[in-house]
């Protein structure tokens, strides 16, 4: 047991290192020559980190405005977080093996359904593997299961939910890229498919092409906000400003140290554009050697495979729609958060993280579908929906006797309450 661990916690836990050595693999089946194989595996390995230390930049920004904007907006309650729920289930209940083991029969059983299913997509995305296998394990666990039945019955459903997944996006990840070489690996993907049905009903109709977010005409004084990162900075510098200035200094003294705190306000909206600018650069690097080197497995392995990456590899097919993602997405997080209690259900306060990384993807996903107003509509619908399935996680962790806690990935909420309303009323039947 403790070598599995040693293995999962060392290497499949290490994502870049499995893309990386998932790219050697498929160079090695192309016969490359060494230098070959030795380029293609550490520049995908590169291209994973510099994509990395862009999200780490713009988790750190966002951390912070998320402090600020709960001190502006004196929002308290339950902060959905999925490394809560784990550490909960690690050190409370004891599942800490039990949720390793079944982070790689998930993975295998993605192998498996990949190779023998019409299903060709391989999730290369781990940390979300490690959310699903916490998510699988603690509701097999509180619907009887045990031993060897809870980590195989974990493993079949998580393994299912990294074919499924992508396999619903594909279509629309078609159009997005124009190509059919990349999938989408994220566990948000029911939110994301949310949007687009929003998207497709307000869309217009009886149009060729739907006005989308990127072909938005400026006039010419404006020209410069056809810029990704200039238009990115003119909407994230005022909004970081005008949280700090209703919040005050006091709430992130811990963070601005002796600095003005306006002033610190404004250093962190643009680092949240240099965290864009990093990640975008680390996207189109990994791309241009996870897709060739990707070739060798989906001839040799698993035929016609498709690599599942996490949702930033999207975001420069259409960067303005990321950004209105964003905003709708928090805008509905803030009506749910207001009227979600007065039906009864827990406060959810908004995760600027997911608003931004979910939020912006299902922001491409609405405008694919549905142009301009797709975007704005669907995203609004989108911030009520990630919220209302985290709402209704902390109802069903209380009914199981567990602490108020949540987590923010719908796919994984979907299969937690899978197993709490079918697996468990078997189980207690039987």
């Amino acid at each position: 047991m403790s070598v599995i661990n040693g293995i999962i916690n060392n290497v499949l836990t290490q994502a870049g290192i499995i893309i990386g050595l998932i790219a050697m693999l498929g160079l090695i089946l192309q016969k490359k020559g060494v230098g070959a194989v030795v380029i293609g595996t550490f520049k995908t390995i590169l291209g994973f980190y510099v994509l990395s230390a862009g999200s780490a930049v713009l988790v750190t920004t966002l951390t912070y405005f998320g402090v600020m904007f709960q001190a502006a907006f004196h929002t308290t309650g339950i902060v959905p977080s999925i490394e809560a729920v784990n550490g909960y289930a690690t050190n409370n209940l004891g599942l800490g093996g039990q949720i390793a083991l079944a982070f790689l029969g998930i993975f295998v059983v993605n192998i498996l359904l990949a190779r023998f299913t019409p299903w060709k997509y391989i999730f290369l995305t781990g940390q979300a593997l490690l959310w699903m296998s916490t998510m699988t394990v603690i509701f097999g666990y509180a619907s009887g299961l045990r031993g060897a039945w809870l980590i195989l019955a974990a493993s079949l459903v998580g393994g299912f939910f990294c074919v499924a997944m992508p396999a619903l996006a594909q279509p629309i990840v078609r159009r997005i890229t124009g190509n059919d070489a990349i999938a989408l690996g994220h566990f948000c993907t029911i939110g994301y498919l949310v949007e687009a049905g929003v998207a497709w009903l307000v869309r217009k109709r009886n149009v060729d092409k739907q006005p989308s977010t990127e072909d938005i005409k400026l006039p010419r004084s404006l020209e410069f906000l056809q810029d990704t990162y200039m238009s990115l900075a003119v909407v994230m510098i005022p909004l970081f400003l005008v949280v700090a200035a209703v919040a005050g200094p006091d709430p992130v003294a811990e963070y601005v140290d002796t600095m003005n705190y306006m002033m610190y306000a404004f250093l962190q909206a643009i680092q949240f554009v240099v965290g864009v600018y990093v990640l975008m650069a680390g996207v189109r690097l990994l791309l241009g050697e996870i897709v060739p080197a990707f070739r060798g497995i989906s001839m040799k392995l698993v035929p016609d495979s498709k690599p599942a990456l996490d949702c930033p590899v999207l975001f420069p097919y259409a960067p303005n729609a990321v950004v209105i993602g964003f905003i709708t997405t928090t805008i509905g997080t803030l009506i749910a958060m207001v009227a979600l209690p007065a039906i009864g259900f827990a406060v959810i306060v908004p995760g600027m993280l997911t608003n931004f990384f979910a939020g912006g993807t299902a922001g491409i996903f609405g405008n694919t579908v549905g142009g301009r107003r797709g975007a704005i509509v669907g995203g609004v619908v989108h911030g009520l929906f990630i919220t209302l399935l985290p709402a209704l996680l902390v109802t069903t962790f209380m009914n199981l006797g567990f602490p108020n806690l949540s987590a923010t990935d719908v796919d994984t909420i979907t299969a937690g309450l899978l197993f709490a309303y079918i697996v468990r009323p078997i189980m207690n039947a039987l």
